[in-house]
């Protein structure tokens, strides 16, 4: 990990290297989703079966998983840890249910207007299932969409050479009541939910996380269906000062490090004695990681220590960064909250390191990456429902407006729209 002076450094080229991470920077990937994209629309499942057998390894009968195979997924896993599973299930369940809207109308004068809330019809989720399954994503992004009422959720993920999706994500997807599940991986899948195939139903929007094509293709996909997001590379970024504990803070940058060699890990520290002492505790804590290379790796590219004069410093780099998940360790955490205005999500203090909201704690994981955190939120309840306005008048409300709206027509000089207002014969002459 380099070091970095604010103030004497330039870290343009730090700040540019971060954002580079995401997959707009890479045409070479674009070009290969837009073959693929392409060759799922006109080919159906039986692209879907050529890629599974070219990425995957895999020679699959049946694109669909039956209900007999999640079903016994779900009675074979470890019955402790179905209970942490449901425990946590139950915290993202009660978090997103505050997220609710109602409908509503006001109404005088015999004008009625209002916000019919609908949510959608059907929703597709992918879940990656690479170097690290993940079902905690079937959790988070299952869970808010059935709380907004989707109609149908329907989910892909990758088979393993078997042809087996990881049990622990088919179990999650018994857990949270998915209503069809389809073994099928990478930027193919994205395309089947935004297309439709033989199987594949069309989906009315695509979330989830996944690799750099899957994010690429769901780029390309938008407009023909909705996405959450074009997510990057994990990342994380420490505040800390001098009353930090470098052992956590070097802990924490590690648990984002070892998700992929893009992925960033960046602490900005007031005091130089934790910096040194919390690089210490990474040299000691990483040799002892199964994924040590890919951990390794991730802090030499996209890792770095940035050393301010002050706490108003660090929060304005936490700011321009606007990281994925940023850590605030410092002696009264909630003292910076007001000025932290550019993150996926905030963990204050010590004690609620990035993985409580990887897993548990209730708030979705689905986050913002690579600088977007500037203009989107976490997935959420919103993000499964549409807002449809709703305009009433009554004879006498619109006679009293019918001048002003046809005179505003007039000054845009569209007569068509003019002669809606005027043929109601309520303009007075």
């Amino acid at each position: 990990m380099k070091t970095y002076e604010y103030g004497k450094d330039n870290l343009t080229e730090l700040f540019e290297r971060l954002k580079q991470r995401s997959s707009e920077f890479r045409p070479d990937v674009e070009e290969t989703c837009r073959d693929i994209l392409n060759n799922v629309r006109d080919k159906g499942d039986k692209a879907l079966l050529e890629y599974t057998r070219k990425f995957d390894g895999a020679a699959i009968d049946a694109i669909e998983v039956s209900k007999a195979e999640i079903e016994s997924a779900f009675n074979a896993i470890d019955r402790n840890l179905l209970k942490t599973i449901k425990r946590a299930a139950a915290n993202i369940r009660a978090f997103h249910e505050k997220q609710k809207e109602n409908s509503w109308f006001t109404s005088s004068n015999g004008i009625i207007l209002g916000q019919k809330v609908t949510p959608l019809e059907r929703v597709g989720v992918y879940v990656p299932a690479g170097s690290a399954p993940l079902p905690s994503s079937v959790l988070m992004n299952v869970i808010p969409a059935k709380t907004a009422g989707v109609s149908e959720v329907i989910l892909c993920s990758p088979p393993d050479k078997n042809g087996r999706i990881n049990p622990l994500i088919l179990a999650c997807c018994k857990l949270t009541e998915v209503d069809r599940v389809f073994r099928v991986g990478g930027a193919q899948a994205i395309g089947a939910m935004a297309y439709g195939t033989e199987t594949v139903p069309k989906a009315d929007k695509i979330v989830g996380p996944g690799n750099i094509y899957v994010a690429t293709a769901k780029k390309l996909v938008f407009g023909l269906c909705g996405i959450d997001m074009v997510a990057g590379p994990s990342e994380i970024l420490i505040i800390a000062d001098q009353t930090a504990n470098p052992a956590y803070v070097a802990a924490d940058l590690l648990s984002q490090a070892e998700h992929d060699m893009l992925a960033s890990s960046v602490l900005v520290t007031t005091s130089k004695k934790l910096a040194n002492e919390v690089m210490r505790q990474i040299h000691l804590q990483l040799p002892e990681l199964p994924r040590k290379e890919i951990a390794s790796k991730s802090l030499e590219d996209y890792g770095a220590v940035i050393i301010t004069e002050t706490i108003e410093e660090a929060v304005d780099i936490a700011n321009t960064i606007a990281p994925e998940h940023l850590e605030v360790c410092v002696d009264e955490p909630f003292a910076l909250l007001d000025s932290l205005k550019n993150a996926g999500a905030i963990f204050l203090g010590s004690y609620s390191p990035e993985p409580l909201g990887d897993y548990f704690a209730g708030p979705n994981h689905t986050l913002p990456t690579t600088g977007s955190a500037r203009f989107f939120s976490p997935l959420g309840v919103y993000d499964f429902v549409k807002y449809q306005s709703v305009i009433y008048y009554s004879k006498e409300a619109f006679e009293k407006v019918s001048g002003d709206v046809a005179a505003f027509a007039d000054a845009e000089q569209l007569s068509a729209h003019a002669n809606a207002i005027r043929i109601r014969g309520s303009e007075k002459k």
